[in-house]
């Protein structure tokens, strides 16, 4: 009895829970759809997904619930039965979405044909509803009114879909057909005038250098010139998240910009860029940010409160045909609306496409500052666009840590039986840490690009080349590539665990020293004004000279051992979790494979005796093993992957290296580690950067991203000629 009383109210009460569930889910993504790109983790992405998915669920299923309990009626009033249907335009409304969210990933936005037949299956079904429950006139016009609104904004979310999807960004961005000069008509004339006896010089102009001075001053810019600038060089650069290449014209722009500015403005101009994108594939931005879409955005406003006015005055004979809980729902969901679209409406105006927009107008130029003023109060300019988040994986603390337990066995059966990844899975969130990207960090990327932009000889080929390299560059300008250079020229993912396991087993050297103790001044408190001390590089005079070019760029702080050391080792954990967690971004390869055996090595190393198992032992242990004997590469042969002791031959060629002190030794590991980091970067396609902008973003895509813009890498292969430039000369 009681079960069939709970269905009896289960059915009065559905489509009253469903549409106001419906609204509650438009509000949760209207305040967190746009969190994602400056946060990264699981909780606000699991929630995220699952309103993304529900939303259109239960306005969809809601919908065909009103469909299937409405009787045709014969013109009769039936209250309970108009004012459900009232509702349906709310449920074709809440189908359009919200500004903030229209694709959870990029792949959501290929699927714009079935959101199109979507709308037009459920308009459909909206009039047949109506056309069942036939509702009076003072009810009809209002519900016309929020339909035609409905309409409007499932109509601008298909839209929206389809100009983000990967085929009609690329074509959008397409130049037309410039077929060029007529190069037969050229012959001729060369012809002709060559038979009347002149010579025809044809000249061809090379690209021009951005600037002649390599150094260049550096200016602080306004914040505001910097969104400005950010705007312009996105409709540029943009292009490369669909890979299509740049012309030398937008390289020479691009440099000449760049390299005049401070590294924390650098940066900022790039982290705009990657918001600018991540809107264009997953919100409106490519529809309501223009003049038709701004005006649609203020009827779609209009409209609730029109609808409110006349949905009062409508009430005000026929109360007493309503129940009054349908009357207080139908308020609810008219000051939804209402509240919804107003707060679109401040979105767009605090927005910096808006900004950019009125500052192209000079009569503008007032309005665009009030409004910048606003963008400044909810985006201050010291607030991160991105998640400026690093993940952390390390080698050497995940086979010490990963121990056979009862569980992980079910774990492992699964993923090598039936291949469900359930032990990655584990192994991600258990052994996967996330770290602040830190500014000694940035410092050491940008110098570096800004080093190779200006020293690299100015035909296309050279700064090409400069994105090949992996390590190379870095060895040779230290001299060591003749016996180094076999750890960066094997395969990349091999590189890769040579370089993070020797950055391991060189940080846990039993001859490390732990960071001294500083005083107020930074000096080490041990450290006499005679001596140097490598952990505050205090200078006197018995400090050896350093090379100039090693220096180049670089700071006090940033030569700090201490510093190298992180730098080092950030950038090592960061490449081996995109090697085994992300490996869509890196370059094809057995990577994991190779990870596989080398993990599986090293555990049974570890495994040996019953020496205490911390990271340290491990890693010194690893170090004494004589890789002298024997070549580690002949033992193995082709039967294991694992690179385990070549890279403790590596380590201790790196610490036994004459001549070249601590600081020495981490400057060449950071240099090589940041290589390897820009030649992932423009290695990785445009299209996986873009599937991680909804993630919070990569470190990767925004050194991706500050590569282009200083010129770096293999995305400019078109060269300025002047085909026709003839002088005439007696003969």
């Amino acid at each position: 009895m009681n079960l069939r009383r709970l269905r009896e109210v289960w059915g009065e009460w559905e489509i009253r829970v469903l549409v106001l569930s419906s609204l509650s889910l438009q509000v949760f993504l209207l305040f967190t759809g746009g969190l994602r790109k400056r946060k990264a983790a699981w909780w606000l992405r699991m929630p995220l997904w699952l309103a993304y998915l529900l939303a259109d669920y239960i306005a969809i299923y809601a919908m065909g619930n009103l469909s299937q309990n409405q009787k045709l009626c014969d013109g009769s009033l039936d209250g309970e039965m108009h004012l459900l249907v009232f509702w349906a335009p709310f449920l074709i409304l809440h189908l359009g979405g919200q500004d903030t969210i229209t694709a959870f990933a990029v792949e959501d936005n290929e699927l714009w044909l079935r959101h199109f037949l979507s709308l037009l299956s459920q308009v459909a079904l909206a009039g047949y509803v109506y056309w069942k429950s036939r509702p009076g006139v003072r009810l009809m016009i209002p519900a016309i009114i929020m339909f035609v609104a409905g309409i409007t904004k499932y109509g601008e979310r298909t839209l929206a879909l389809r100009a983000a999807s990967m085929g009609c960004l690329r074509s959008s961005m397409l130049t037309p057909p410039d077929p060029g000069p007529n190069y037969a008509k050229f012959v001729e004339e060369c012809q002709s005038r060559t038979d009347a006896g002149l010579v025809a010089k044809i000249v061809i102009v090379q690209e021009r250098p951005p600037d002649d001075d390599h150094h260049v001053e550096v200016k602080q810019q306004e914040y505001g010139d910097l969104v400005y600038s950010a705007h312009r060089f996105f409709q540029i650069f943009r292009r490369l998240f669909v890979d299509l290449i740049l012309s030398f014209q937008d390289r020479i722009d691009s440099l000449s910009f760049f390299r005049r500015l401070e590294m924390e403005q650098a940066y900022k101009v790039v982290e705009i860029e990657l918001v600018l994108m991540y809107e264009c594939l997953h919100s409106k931005a490519l529809v309501i940010h223009g003049r038709l879409g701004r005006g649609l955005r203020f009827f779609t406003l209009a409209a609730p409160v029109v609808s409110l006015v006349l949905f009062t005055r409508a009430l005000g004979d026929m109360r007493g045909y309503y129940k009054q809980v349908d009357i207080n729902i139908s308020f609810v969901l008219l000051g939804g609306a209402i509240f919804l679209e107003t707060y679109a409406i401040l979105l767009i105006v605090v927005s910096s496409w808006t900004y950019t927009d009125m500052r192209r107008t000079e009569a503008l130029r007032p309005v665009a500052a009030a409004v910048f003023w606003l963008i400044g109060l909810f985006q201050p300019e010291k607030r991160p666009r991105w998640s400026n988040k690093m993940s952390q994986y390390n080698l050497i603390s995940y086979c010490v840590k990963d121990r056979s337990r009862w569980y992980k066995k079910p774990m492992e059966w699964l993923e090598w039986r039936w291949n469900f990844r359930v032990k990655t899975m584990w192994d991600s969130w258990r052994y996967t840490t996330s770290i602040g990207v830190s500014e000694q960090l940035k410092s050491h990327i940008f110098e570096q690009l800004k080093s190779k932009a200006s020293s690299i000889s100015k035909d296309p080929k050279s700064y090409r080349k400069v994105g090949e390299h992996r390590g190379q560059w870095a060895l040779q300008r230290k001299g060591l590539y003749q016996k180094l250079g076999w750890s960066v020229d094997c395969e990349f993912d091999e590189s890769i665990l040579l370089w993070h396991i020797a950055t391991e087993l060189c940080f846990y050297n039993k001859h490390y020293r732990a960071p001294a103790e500083k005083d107020d001044d930074g000096c080490c408190i041990s450290c006499s004004s005679s001596s140097k001390c490598l952990r505050c590089l205090c200078v006197s005079s018995s400090a050896p000279a350093g090379n100039n070019d090693d220096d180049h760029g670089t700071t006090a702080r940033e030569r700090d051992p201490d510093n190298l050391v992180t730098v080092s080792r950030e950038i090592s954990n960061y490449m081996l979790f995109l090697l085994v967690m992300r490996p869509f971004m890196m370059t094809a390869s057995i990577g994991q494979i190779r990870f596989g055996d080398t993990c599986a090595e090293a555990k049974n190393f570890f495994r040996r005796d019953d020496e205490t198992r911390d990271e340290k032992g491990c890693a010194n242990r690893l170090t004494d093993v004589d890789t002298s004997i024997a070549e580690p590469r002949d033992v193995k042969g082709d039967r294991s992957k694992s690179v385990l002791f070549q890279a403790c031959k590596l380590a201790k060629q790196l610490m036994e290296l004459e001549g070249i002190t601590e600081e020495r030794r981490w400057q060449l590991m950071a240099a090589v580690w940041v290589e390897m980091l820009c030649y992932s970067a423009g290695k990785c396609s445009g299209n996986a950067h873009a599937r991680q902008l909804s993630q919070g973003g990569e470190l990767l895509t925004v050194v991706w991203l500050l590569m282009a813009h200083f010129g770096v890498g293999d995305q400019y292969r078109v060269l300025e000629m002047i085909p026709i430039d003839t002088n005439m000369m007696s003969s």
